[in-house]
């Protein structure tokens, strides 16, 4: 069970990164074994966030639409190897081949992300100003009409996350059952798992007592109220809903298609959807992680393979993960964009193995860099310099009231009492060391010495 490690943990990234609010649950079989809420679902109003608070779970709805894709392949009124085009009007032949139902399942229709969910997010939130008036599946065929001449792989070959195919799947939902996409959803997932408080429409959501409002966190921090993208996203990731209920959608997957003594699909199709069927292009610390149908793998966490998805529209943040030989899982839910819900997810998780989550390597990282960012002097303060935080990077920026100087510092190693990094000057490479003793770091940058002599200002 996560423990008081983890409420720290969750406590300190939220401050860091000024999330208002944060639900949390931890699952194990069908029951949920931890829940926390922290900060606030309404900042102007001063209300808390709580266990039953509503939140957009972003693209952790895609896996809802793949649950439906796989459910009506059962029923038999399609295949997973029927060219889209068979459901919906598609004029889109990457590299001159069909795109089949499986290849939007994996992301691996050949196209590119064309960032249709990116524009509308955007512009709704008041972030961007791309119109775009797609509010249909017409609409978004429009859109697509020349999306082919964009295509750089054929069909299977290659990864490139499509929210706009997770759009057609949802069309394919409505041609073969005959019911409009969310009442497909509401009656053949969310009514059987007793996901009551599980919603799609803006009235049916702002009924709701305990609704988040949702925040866009300005670069600055500022934390600004907006609103969700109803209409504009739906079967790629307009699902509101609470820990709660996906706690009992975590269960259905730990079940294998089964919770509450109610199946909604075989365990064979849960396989299929938790066996990867392309490698995504970030690799890292955890084996060759793969994308399957609406869920991500990871295949060595801490020695067990971890499945979940995670999603945003900006305003709103979401991450289920779950680990089907230990029979756990958890699900967090945050009122804004912050630190990585993965991470707090992964951390969550890592505890309730018995594991130590400080051993992960994203924690690893955190704390160094941290540990490294501030003000630097050379000798007799002659010169001042300032380390920051740039994600997995640091900067170093030597600025006086005419000219500024930032270089990227590419991390190497990170352990230990030396950590070296490199910068690009002059198309060179240029080692750069920290030196860490105890109440001291120097930092050696090219024919400088720094001491580092405080925090940022």
């Amino acid at each position: 069970m996560p423990s008081e490690k983890f409420t720290e943990f969750v406590f300190e990234k939220m401050a860091e990164t000024k999330l208002p609010g944060l639900s949390v649950a931890a699952v194990r079989g069908e029951e949920i074994v931890w829940e926390r809420a922290f900060g606030f679902r309404d900042l102007a109003l001063g209300l808390p966030a709580t266990m039953r608070t509503l939140y957009g779970i972003g693209s952790v709805t895609k896996s809802f639409t793949a649950l439906a894709i796989m459910q009506l392949a059962e029923k038999g009124v399609l295949s997973l190897d029927d060219p889209v085009e068979k459901y919906v009007p598609l004029k889109v032949r990457p590299r001159g081949e069909p795109i089949v139902i499986r290849h939007l399942l994996s992301h691996t229709s050949g196209i590119p992300a064309l960032a249709y969910a990116e524009a509308v997010i955007r512009e709704v939130t008041g972030a961007g100003e791309n119109w775009l008036p797609i509010a249909s599946y017409s609409d978004l065929l429009t859109f697509m009409a020349e999306a082919g001449d964009w295509a750089v792989a054929r069909p299977g070959e290659r990864w490139f996350y499509l929210n706009e195919g997770y759009v057609l799947l949802g069309a394919i939902v409505e041609r073969c059952s005959g019911l409009p996409y969310e009442e497909y959803v509401k009656r053949n997932v969310l009514e059987p798992l007793g996901m009551a408080r599980s919603f799609f429409r803006k009235e049916e959501v702002e009924k709701d007592p305990d609704v988040a409002t949702p925040y866009v966190i300005t670069r600055d921090g500022e934390r600004k109220p907006s609103t969700y993208p109803y209409g504009a996203i739906s079967s790629d990731g307009g699902l509101i809903s609470s820990v709660l209920d996906l706690a009992r959608y975590i269960a259905m997957y730990l079940g294998w298609g089964e919770a509450g003594g109610v199946r909604l699909v075989s365990r064979e199709s849960v396989e299929a959807m938790e066996t990867p069927r392309v490698a995504v292009p970030w690799q890292g610390p955890f084996g060759e992680e793969g994308y399957g149908y609406g869920l991500q793998v990871i295949p060595d966490f801490l020695g067990r393979k971890l499945i979940g998805h995670g999603g945003s529209v900006l305003v709103s943040t979401a991450y289920i993960g779950f680990i089907p030989e230990e029979g756990v899982g958890i699900a967090l839910l945050a009122n804004g964009s912050g630190y990585p819900l993965s991470q707090l997810g992964m951390y969550g998780l890592a505890i309730m193995l018995g594991e130590d989550p400080e051993r992960l390597p994203f924690v690893k990282t955190d704390r160094a860099l941290a540990e490294l960012t501030g003000t630097y002097e050379t000798y007799r303060g002659t010169m001042r310099a300032q380390v920051k935080r740039m994600g997995d990077l640091l900067s170093l920026e030597i600025r006086d009231k005419y000219t500024d100087l930032i270089v990227p510092l590419v991390p190497e190693a990170l352990e230990g009492d030396v950590r070296t990094f490199y910068a690009l000057q002059r198309g060179r490479r240029l080692p750069v060391e920290f030196r860490v003793r105890e109440g001291e770091i120097d930092l050696i940058y090219e024919r400088y010495l720094l001491r580092k002599t405080g925090k940022l200002l």
